[in-house]
């Protein structure tokens, strides 16, 4: 039998976290199941926490069950890039503050990890998208995102003037302060925080939601995981800055074009539960599910 092996992406500077791993990787080694982490990570974990040490890089997760991800969503979204290229699945312990993307939070990691040992446990697909960059006929980014690919404005004390298309068909063009192309998993996300709604993962579009827009009509749009947006930057403007996930970024001159669709690679997450999306949402976000004129208990 093949020697099980996970990878373990670490938000390294924080204490608790480092703690977190070293129990973790104890509860692995009494099980059979061997460790590996990235180079970077390495010099401030104990080295009892791993058997290898891998670059970061597609082939960081290769061979691996699954990565297992102690941090916060920015963790979660660094760790989706490297298990990406393997297609493995990614798992979760938020050791932050709401950690919308982590499957369980630092109370459960020994739930978490005992699950994984006895391979109790879900994989399910999210969306993604892919996305390319190109001015004229150069290719200037071709990239992908699991929460949103956004065109920002490159300078704070200018907007940024766009034109929006739908299946190569124009929608709509405004001054503003950029426009995310989000996924369902991304609707919580920075798409949220920009006025987007809230779509449950399950649903299959996307989304796109202008940030700041001076227009009559620039209200957030839900459309087929079929359709192919674009966002081209005024050939006459200012140049603008092209963001996925917020790790990859580009920079996008003038007359530039971005174009978002569904991605043919999806997203593997770990679930432990089936927990109702419903229920996370209200947890994370501290909903009141009870109004005033509810009656008491």
């Amino acid at each position: 039998m093949t020697a099980r092996e996970v990878l373990l992406v670490v938000h390294t500077g924080r204490s608790d976290t480092r703690h977190a791993a070293e129990k973790l990787a104890g509860w692995f080694a009494d099980a059979g199941i061997k460790l590996r982490v990235l180079e970077r990570e390495a010099p401030d974990l104990d080295p009892s926490c791993y058997q290898r040490v891998l670059p970061a890089g597609p082939q960081a997760a290769e061979g691996t069950e699954l990565v297992f991800v102690l941090g916060g969503d920015g963790t979660l979204l660094r760790a989706a890039e490297l298990a990406r290229p393997a297609e493995v699945p990614v798992l979760a312990v938020n050791m932050g503050r709401v950690g919308f993307l982590a499957e369980a939070d630092s109370d459960l990691l020994e739930e978490a990890v005992s699950q994984v040992i006895a391979q109790r446990y879900e994989v399910v697909n999210r969306m993604t998208v892919d996305v390319t960059a190109t001015l004229g006929d150069r290719q200037l980014a071709r990239t992908w995102a699991l929460n949103e690919a956004s065109v920002e404005k490159s300078s704070r004390e200018r907007i940024l003037d766009v034109r929006i298309e739908v299946d190569n068909r124009p929608v709509s063009s405004f001054g503003c302060d950029g426009v995310l192309c989000a996924t369902p998993t991304g609707s919580t996300a920075y798409a949220f925080s920009a006025g987007g709604p809230v779509v449950w993962p399950d649903v299959q579009a996307l989304l796109v939601v202008p940030s700041n827009a001076h227009a009559m009509f620039a209200r957030p749009l839900v459309v087929s995981p079929k359709s192919r947006l674009a966002v081209e930057v005024d050939p006459s403007g200012h140049p603008a800055v092209l963001c996925c996930d917020g790790r990859r970024t580009f920079v996008l001159p003038p007359g530039a074009r971005v174009e978002v669709v569904g991605g043919k690679i999806p997203a593997r997450l770990v679930k432990l539960r089936q927990e109702p999306f419903t229920d996370r949402l209200v947890q994370k976000f501290e909903l009141p599910v009870q109004g005033w004129r509810s009656p008491r208990a």
